[in-house]
């Protein structure tokens, strides 16, 4: 089986808060680590009650001081918001401070809206559409020094830092293949152009240094438990988070409610069901029927594992289930 990991957006549940939902990641981090998962990774969103990685590279030196082998990285920096040099001193820095485990994904959306852009002292006027320029002299802070060079990333200058290129589109395709970057695509909430952004990455792909040939990592959501039917509840919480987020009313993340869905309009169940269509649900032999397949339709390279799960036992038991059935998995030949 393909290498899975775990995208983690430290997800405050309701009747929690901050402080406790940052100690159920770095607890989530080391299960992550006990049960063989590759990569964790940490998202950057702004102005979110219910997400607590906004001061994202500070929650990845948290979970890297709690762990000892797993990969810890973004996924991923939304680089408008942030000059590229002070993400070179950042990551740099978590780089010297844990050699060879560090990852970064880099995102074209501002995570935020326009107000909050404003409020970190950026705008999105230009920023967005700089964003090709960026990467490139992020790349270019954690190069070799270089001749009559005035000004160097310290530290961060000769890291080895992996950059990964995130999307939802085509955009980012195109750029990861031009740069010959690594991709990481959002189909674990943005699976519209999933297929024809795989097939533009990879037939345009260039190699580069830092990658050989074309390498795809994919969003998916896993909900697992010992029945179908448990984790068809547990499924519900990020249900009602999606709706509330479209309907303008993002908060924590709600309990699970028994047959919600139900209770939808015909337009929120679409909305949910196309946002939410990459996901397994259910005991560990339906996920891991429902994972082979996503795999197998789309080629993956890796899968980057997501559940806005409420409780956070609950979350872990689901991550145990998936790498036990993934582990009785049949490999590929």
């Amino acid at each position: 089986m393909i290498p899975l990991s775990i995208l983690d957006l430290a997800p405050v549940p309701e009747g929690s808060d901050v402080s406790q939902a940052l100690a159920n990641t770095i607890d989530l981090a080391r299960h992550a680590e006990r049960l063989g998962y590759h990569r964790y990774w940490l998202a950057e969103h702004h102005n979110m009650p219910g997400i607590a990685s906004a001061a994202t590279s500070v929650v990845i030196g948290a979970v890297a001081a709690a762990t000892r082998t797993i990969r810890v990285g973004a996924g991923g920096v939304m680089l408008p918001n942030h000059a590229p040099y002070v993400i070179a001193e950042q990551f740099g820095t978590l780089a010297a401070l844990h050699p060879g485990r560090i990852d970064l994904g880099l995102g074209r959306a501002p995570g935020s809206d326009m107000a909050t852009s404003r409020a970190l002292r950026r705008t999105l006027q230009g920023d967005v559409d700089a964003f090709p320029q960026d990467v490139q002299e992020l790349m270019h802070w954690f190069g070799p020094a270089q001749d009559g060079q005035r000004i160097a990333a310290h530290p961060g200058q000769g890291q080895d830092v992996p950059i990964w290129i995130l999307g939802s589109s085509t955009y980012g395709a195109q750029l990861a293949a031009h740069l010959g970057l690594p991709y990481a695509f959002a189909s674990h909430f943005a699976p519209g152009d999933l297929h024809r952004a795989l097939e533009v990455y990879r037939r345009t792909f260039r190699p580069s240094e830092q990658l050989a040939k074309p390498h795809v990592m994919l969003g998916f959501n896993v909900f697992a438990a010992e029945t179908d039917e448990a984790a068809q509840v547990l499924f519900t919480s990020v249900q009602q988070a999606f709706v509330n987020l479209r309907s303008g009313r993002p908060g924590k993340l709600p309990p699970p409610v028994a047959g919600y869905a139900e209770g939808l309009s015909s337009g929120e169940r679409a909305m949910i069901d196309q946002a939410l269509a990459c996901s397994a649900v259910g005991s560990p032999a339906t996920v891991r029927r429902q994972v082979q397949a996503f795999v197998e339709a789309t080629g993956a390279d890796e899968m980057m594992i997501t559940s806005q799960i409420w409780d956070p036992a609950a979350r872990v038991r689901s991550l145990e289930l998936l790498a036990g059935a993934m582990a009785d998995a049949p490999v590929a030949a």
